[in-house]
C-alpha cells in the first residue's frame, strides 16, 4: 500500500466521527495491510504508525480490525465476510469471561459478559476469547449483529481515547464459528506480531507530537531549552525506528519463530519514548498546544491512556525472564 494514498484518505476523514473513517477505509480497500512475518511487516506497521499520528482512536480501531484479517489468515485461511468491520477482543477479567458452548449438531454459542470491547457500538464482526466445558481457552468469531449481543455503556468513562468506547457486551446465546483449536490464539507466532504491531501505532502518535516541536525550533531557532528538549526526543524517536525496523525485518526472517521478546522489547522501548516524547514536548511549547490546537490536544489526551493498555511492569519481568535464561549476556555489539 502506498502511504500516500493511506495518508490522503486520512485527510478527507478528519473530523469525522472514526467508525466512519474505519467503514471508508475498509471499503476503499485500505485495510488490506501486508500479512505480518510475509515479507513486508515494516510497510504493515509504517500503516498503522501513520493512521495513528493522525487519530489514536482510529488507531485502535484500524489496528485491531486489521490484525483480526491477519488472525483469521493464519488460523482460518480465510478473511471473514466482505466489507465486514471487526474487533478483537480477548481481555480476559475474571468478572467478564465468555462461555463457549457446543449444541448437538456440532454448532457453537457463546454466553456472558466481555469487557474492553472496543468499537463495540459500530463493528459487525468480533474475534472473541471464551472457554470451552474442558476449561480450554478458544477463540470464536461472531457476528455482532445477532439479537443475544447487548452492547452496554458500562466501562468507558475515559477522555483520553474516547472515541474508542471500549464497553462491556452481554452475549446471550449468540451463535459462534471456532477459530483454530483451542489455545492456538496465543500460541501462534503471529500473536507476538500483532503485539509488536500495537506499538506501531504509539509511535506514529508520538511523532505527530514531536513534529509539533519540531516546527516551533525550526521557527525560532534560537530557542536553546526548546532545542535541548527537541534533541532528547531524537534520540528516543530514531532509537525506536531503529529497533522497529530491525525487528520487523527478523520477524520476515523467521516469521515462524517465537518473537516474545522481540515484541515484548519493541513495546517497552517504544512505550518509554513515547512517554517521554509527551512530556518533553508539551514541556517545550507550553499550554499553547494544547489549549488551541484540537489534533495536539486530542493526541496527548489519548496517547497515556492508550499505553496504559499495555502491561507495562509485568513486561518488563517477562522480558527479564527470557533474557536470565540466555546462556550468554546478549548485549555486545
Amino acid at each position: 500500500m502506498k502511504r500516500t494514498i493511506l495518508s490522503a484518505a486520512l485527510d478527507a476523514g478528519s473530523g469525522q466521527p472514526v467508525m466512519d473513517q474505519l467503514q471508508r477505509l475498509v471499503r476503499d480497500r485500505l485495510d488490506r495491510l501486508p500479512l505480518p512475518g510475509a515479507g513486508a511487516t515494516l510497510e504493515r506497521w509504517q500503516a498503522l504508525a501513520l493512521v495513528g499520528s493522525h487519530n489514536l482512536s482510529l488507531a485502535k480501531l484500524y489496528e485491531g480490525h486489521t490484525d483480526a484479517l491477519a488472525i483469521l489468515a493464519e488460523l482460518d485461511q480465510s478473511d471473514g465476510p466482505a466489507h465486514a468491520i471487526w474487533g478483537v477482543w480477548c481481555a480476559e477479567p475474571p468478572q467478564a469471561r465468555l462461555a463457549l458452548v457446543e449444541g448437538g449438531d456440532a454448532s457453537f454459542h457463546v454466553n456472558g459478559r466481555k469487557s474492553w470491547c472496543s468499537g463495540a457500538h459500530g463493528v459487525t464482526h468480533a474475534l472473541v476469547s471464551c472457554w470451552n466445558a474442558a476449561g480450554g481457552a478458544c477463540l470464536a468469531a461472531v457476528d455482532m449483529r445477532h439479537q443475544g449481543v447487548t452492547v452496554s455503556a458500562d466501562g468507558w468513562s475515559a477522555v483520553g481515547m474516547r472515541d474508542s468506547a471500549s464497553v462491556d457486551v452481554l452475549f446471550e446465546r449468540v451463535p459462534a464459528r471456532l477459530i483454530g483449536q483451542p489455545g492456538a490464539y496465543v500460541t501462534r507466532p503471529g500473536f507476538w506480531h500483532g503485539g509488536a504491531g500495537v506499538a506501531a501505532c504509539w509511535y506514529g502518535a508520538a511523532t505527530a507530537l514531536a513534529a509539533q516541536l519540531w516546527a516551533a525550533c525550526a521557527d525560532a531557532p534560537e530557542h536553546e531549552f526548546r532545542l535541548a528538549q527537541l534533541g532528547e526526543i531524537d534520540v528516543a524517536l530514531a532509537s525506536c525506528a531503529a529497533l522497529i525496523r530491525s525487528t520487523a525485518d527478523a520477524i520476515d526472517r523467521a516469521p515462524q519463530a517465537d518473537a516474545m521478546q522481540d515484541a515484548l522489547r519493541v513495546r517497552l522501548a517504544v512505550d518509554s519514548a513515547a512517554t517521554a516524547v509527551l512530556s518533553l514536548a508539551t514541556r517545550a511549547l507550553g499550554a499553547g498546544p494544547l489549549c488551541k490546537d484540537a489534533r495536539f490536544a486530542q493526541l496527548a489526551a489519548d496517547l497515556p491512556v492508550f499505553l496504559r493498555q499495555g502491561h507495562d511492569q509485568r513486561d518488563f519481568a517477562a522480558l527479564g525472564k527470557q533474557m536470565s535464561r540466555q546462556e550468554h549476556a546478549p548485549w555486545q555489539l
